[in-house]
C-alpha cells in the first residue's frame, strides 16, 4: 500500500530536522534536484541513514572499492568510535569500509591483512595496531608498501615504514592535564599508562617525566608513574599503587583506567575528587555520564578520521601525503572527577 500524504510529510519532517535543513532542502535532494549543498546534501542523507529509512535508488552511491579498517578491541570505546568515524567519511568518498576487529586469541592482524588483500582492497587504514607496538616487527607493513598497497597509520608511527600517520598528540595530552592539576594545588601527581613499548604510552611517559622535573623539580619520575594495562582492571592496580604512595591526583591513559582508578579510590573509602582528582584520557562515549562525570582529554576523533581517510585517498590516487606525522591537537574537558587538592580549597582552576 502507497503511503499516505501525511505519512510522507511526517518522514520529510523528521528527516529536516534531524539533519537541521528545511523540508524544502529534503525533498530536493530525495528527488535528486539541483540547487543543493553538498553539505546539506551529505546532511540528508546521513539523516536517512540514522532515521532508518532506506535510500532512494537513484541516492544510492555505487562503490568506488573496498577499503579495510583494522582496529583493536571494540570494548575500549574509543575504538568503536574511531572506526564509525572512519567509516562514515570512507562511504562519504564512495568506498566501501571493511571492519576488521582484533580481540585477544582471535583473529590476528596479519590474518587480516590476508584477508583483506584477497579481497583486493585499494587500501588500508590500521588504527592503534602493531604499528604503535615498539617491539613489534615492521616487516608486515614494508612488505604491503611493496606490493603497491596504500595504507595509513593512526595513533602510532612507525618511523621506517613508508606511509601518512596521524595521531592525537599525547605531549599536549599531558601538559592540559599536569597543568590543570596543578592549578588545583596538587603537586603530587601520577601517572597511569599502558605498557610502555606502545608508542602513545611512551609519549606520556616522556611529557609527564619532563613536567615533574620543570614544573615540580622531582629528577626521576619512578614512583610517579605505573604501567599496566589500558583497561578498568588495569586503572586499578595503577591506582592502588599510586595512592600507596601519596598522590592526590592521578592522570589516566585511558577513559577506561581512570573508572579503574576512581574504583581503586572508593574502595579506600576515598572521595573523588574530594581526596583523589582523576584525570582520563580518549573522551570516549557517554563518559560524561559516569558517576562523577569524568575529566578527561578529548581525541579529536572526527578530525583524525578525516585526515586518514584524505591521506589514503591521496596514496590511492597517486598523490603520496607528507611522511612527517600529522599530530592533533587534544582538549581538556573539566568535569566532576577533579577537585581542589587536600588542604587547598583556594585552589583555581
Amino acid at each position: 500500500m502507497s503511503p499516505t500524504l501525511a505519512t510522507v510529510r511526517t518522514r520529510l519532517t523528521d528527516l529536516a530536522d534531524q539533519a537541521g535543513v528545511s523540508t524544502a532542502t529534503v525533498s530536493r535532494v530525495l528527488n535528486g534536484k539541483s540547487g543543493v549543498s553538498t553539505q546539506a546534501r551529505e546532511a540528508v542523507l546521513a539523516a536517512l541513514d540514522v532515521l532508518g529509512y532506506e535510500r532512494p535508488e537513484k541516492l544510492r552511491t555505487r562503490s568506488t572499492g573496498l577499503v579495510g579498517l583494522v582496529v583493536p578491541e571494540l570494548s575500549n570505546p574509543v575504538f568503536p568510535a574511531m572506526a564509525q568515524a572512519v567509516e562514515s567519511v570512507l562511504t562519504r568518498r564512495g568506498y566501501t569500509p571493511l571492519l576488521c576487529t582484533q580481540s585477544p586469541g582471535g583473529t590476528t592482524e596479519d590474518h587480516y591483512v590476508e584477508i583483506l588483500l584477497e579481497h583486493d582492497v585499494a587500501g588500508i587504514v590500521f588504527v592503534s595496531g602493531l604499528h604503535a607496538d615498539t617491539t613489534a616487527s615492521t616487516e608486515r607493513y614494508h612488505a604491503l608498501r611493496g606490493r603497491g598497497v596504500p595504507i595509513v597509520l593512526v595513533n602510532g608511527r612507525a618511523d621506517d615504514v613508508d606511509a601518512p600517520a596521524v595521531a592525537s598528540d599525547d605531549a599536549v595530552a599531558v601538559d592540559q592535564a599536569f597543568t590543570h592539576l596543578l592549578a588545583l594545588g596538587h603537586r603530587s601527581i601520577g601517572l597511569a599508562t599502558g605498557p610502555t613499548r606502545f608508542v602513545p604510552a611512551r609519549r606520556k611517559h616522556a611529557r609527564f617525566a619532563e613536567l615533574l622535573r620543570t614544573r615540580l623539580g622531582v629528577e626521576d619520575p619512578d614512583g610517579h608513574v605505573v604501567a599496566t594495562l589500558f583497561s578498568v582492571e588495569g586503572g586499578v592496580q595503577a591506582a592502588h599503587e599510586l595512592l600507596d604512595s601519596g598522590h592526590t591526583a592521578i592522570i589516566c591513559g585511558s577513559d577506561l583506567m581512570a573508572l579503574g582508578a576512581i574504583r581503586a579510590a572508593r574502595s579506600r573509602g576515598l572521595d573523588v575528587p574530594g581526596d583523589v582528582s582523576v584525570v582520563g584520557f580518549d573522551d570516549s562515549p557517554l563518559i560524561g555520564f559516569t558517576d562523577p562525570p569524568l575529566t578527561t582529554v578529548r581525541q579529536p576523533v572526527q578530525a583524525m578520521a578525516q585526515a586518514a581517510v584524505q591521506a589514503l585517498m591521496g596514496e590511492i590516487a597517486g598523490t603520496p601525503a607528507s611522511r612527517t606525522e600529522l599530530l592533533f591537537h587534544p582538549e581538556l574537558i573539566v568535569r566532576g572527577s577533579t577537585g581542589a587538592a587536600p588542604g587547598r580549597p583556594d585552589a583555581t582552576v
